[in-house]
């Protein structure tokens, strides 16, 4: 039964580059055959793993950030989140954000049930102005996405996105408007059969 599925603790990284006219972020995507949203494109992120927890992220979260991610989480998860976050966009795409000084908290979402694989997905924003590489290099990256791509907004919008992903890109719009970080950080909670939507102040 799909309450029976343990759900996951994830980490999304949405890189956003400003270096151009128009804004872009960066998106793959999830191969035909996987399990979980299969074709669809995505920011680069995955499930935190057991190493994630072991150290202290470089650098050090804003005390809004730091505050925002231990709400409603045990307190270790300001450790193990933004490591995850790290490493799987490392791992997904081969580029390195030296530390965690500029990552911005902005949107959480537990996948419903009914789905093949649950996880509890916190999406972060940076400027891709932090990479510590060529942002334009994905030749170190691992197989999980493909079709590696800077892309605007309205662009991102014709993918064949999940969702969630349509709602952080209004996120990631509005956000681009306004002061970082965000006043709040909309978190949409399934952990049971009746969703709620409710904000992380």
């Amino acid at each position: 039964m799909s309450q029976d599925i343990p759900i996951r603790d994830a980490a999304t990284v949405v890189l956003l580059r400003q270096d151009t006219e128009v804004p872009r972020v960066l998106m793959g995507q999830r191969g035909h055959g996987a399990v979980f949203m299969p074709g669809k494109f995505v920011f680069p992120g995955g499930a935190v793993d057991a190493e994630d927890f072991d150290r202290d992220p470089p650098g050090q979260l804003t005390p809004v950030c730091a505050r925002r991610l231990a709400a409603d989480s045990p307190p270790e998860m300001t450790r193990a989140l933004p490591n995850a976050a790290l490493r799987e966009l490392r791992e997904e795409t081969g580029l390195i954000l030296p530390d965690v000084t500029d990552l911005h908290f902005v949107f959480r979402a537990i996948t419903p049930p009914g789905r093949p694989r649950r996880f509890d997905a916190r999406f972060f924003l940076v400027d891709a102005a932090r990479l510590a590489n060529d942002p334009d290099d994905f030749s170190r990256a691992e197989d999980e996405l493909s079709h590696l791509q800077w892309v605007t907004l309205a662009g991102a919008r014709g993918f064949d996105l999940p969702f969630v992903t349509r709602v952080v890109l209004a996120e990631v719009e509005a956000a681009m408007h306004k002061t970082l970080p965000p006043e709040q950080v909309p978190f949409y909670d399934h952990r049971s059969d009746v969703g709620q939507i409710r904000s992380l102040p």
